[in-house]
């Protein structure tokens, strides 16, 4: 779908100049597109700079990250892309920084966890367009019918799932490590266990020994005695796992906002808390942010930093974020969702978004690391697999793809 909107533009003063954007849909279907957004974005911003023009085209996840990369590789970039990654583009020398687009109001609005995130040798390209982040989340009713309070350790997990399994329920613990987004799980997983995928200096540490402590816990505490469901977690992907949560099946699962509110909507009463670390909630959560940024091929560098101004403004940031249950990316409109009431059910994860642990983003051998992990992962946890050697394979290939850049 594609949509006409209004944006700065560098010609003179009697020419109109267009700025070109491909955006992702958030949309689960025709009801919500986000089409809808970004025509109103476009209109109000038209009335405010006339002579500037955006053209717009909104493409489906499953599309973008490729097309837009065709459209790079053929000389004709957008101006700016709202897609999932930003790296390539910027090792590249494609990309504008952000102090050369954005006010210094605006630049200096963006939450820091995730301005830093966006940095390419500490230097910011990707700009955070909107973010998420992850809480436990537990089933109330089973957890009631069976006597039991919210886990704080792992130990609770364990033993909470095991009175779970005894009542028969499906899914003690859904531990999604198939294919869809098992980065995210296990990146949840090792965080809760005093790792991550790499240290302060950004070396990859995939096989660190905290992380196969990890994943020695999970599948000798959850997975060897049965009590993460009939299928076998790199055979169970997120999507299968958040469904059998709406429907009742699942004791305990990791998850975001948008599952609280399809959990509700069936009937599902949610409980929400920090995922249990090995002696106590975890100090930090995992975030996830898709980004936007913008290309210097068509020399629109006034332009594009006009537009992300307007769009970063409170309005719009709470707009979308309120529209698609995710988080918004700024100081301004994260303070102003953390005063009204109407965002009650999101003050969770608001406050665990400013001390989030992201993808290592800024790096372009992410990309190949990522999927590593979504391929391997499961395999940790199979019957007699050691998980310290199929951590050191991806561990690996993370290295090798960095030594390839």
């Amino acid at each position: 779908m594609a949509a006409t909107l209004t944006s700065c533009s560098g010609g003179g003063p009697d020419e109109d100049v267009t700025l070109k954007v491909v955006a992702a849909d958030y949309g689960t279907g025709e009801a919500d597109k986000s089409d809808t957004y970004w025509n109103g974005v476009a209109k109000s911003f038209e009335a405010s700079h006339p002579g500037i023009k955006v053209q717009v085209t909104v493409l489906p996840w499953t599309d973008i990250d490729r097309k837009v990369s065709e459209m790079v590789a053929s000389g004709h970039a957008p101006d700016i892309a709202q897609i999932g990654a930003y790296a390539d583009y910027a090792k590249a020398g494609k990309l504008y920084s952000a102090d050369q687009m954005l006010s210094i109001p605006t630049q200096a609005n963006f939450l820091p966890k995730l301005a830093d995130a966006g940095r390419v040798d500490r230097v910011q390209y990707g700009l955070p367009f909107v973010a998420s982040t992850r809480l436990l989340f537990y089933n109330k009713d089973l957890f009631s019918q069976a006597g039991l309070t919210a886990p704080k350790t792992w130990g609770d997990i364990a033993a909470d799932a095991a009175a779970l399994k005894g009542r028969g329920v499906r899914y003690p613990f859904a531990l999604p490590l198939g294919p869809e987004e098992s980065q995210a799980e296990t990146l949840q997983w090792v965080l809760s266990g005093g790792g991550g995928y790499t240290d302060d200096v950004g070396t990859y540490t995939i096989d660190s020994p905290e992380n196969v402590r990890t994943f020695g816990w999970l599948k000798e505490n959850l997975v060897d005695k049965g009590l993460t469901g009939p299928v076998a977690p790199r055979a169970l992907n997120r999507a299968k796992a958040f469904e059998a949560f709406g429907k009742g099946q699942v004791g305990m699962l990791n998850g975001h906002p948008t599952l609280m509110e399809d959990a509700e909507k069936k009937g599902v009463h949610v409980g929400m808390v920090k995922l249990p670390g090995a002696n106590g909630p975890t100090k930090t959560s995992m975030g996830v942010a898709d980004w936007i940024m913008g290309f210097k091929q068509n020399d629109h560098r006034v332009e594009i930093g006009k537009f992300f101004d307007f769009l970063f403004t409170d309005k719009n940031v709470i707009e979308f974020a309120d529209t698609y249950d995710m988080l918004p990316v700024t100081d301004s409109a994260s303070a102003a969702m953390e005063d009204d009431p109407q965002y009650k059910p999101l003050h969770q994860f608001l406050a665990t978004l400013s001390s989030a642990e992201f993808y290592p983003f800024g790096k372009t051998s992410w990309a190949k690391a990522s999927e590593s992990i979504k391929e391997n992962i499961g395999k940790a946890v199979d019957p007699g697999a050691t998980p310290g050697l199929v951590l050191e394979h991806i561990a690996q290939e993370a290295t090798a793809a960095e030594k390839a850049e």
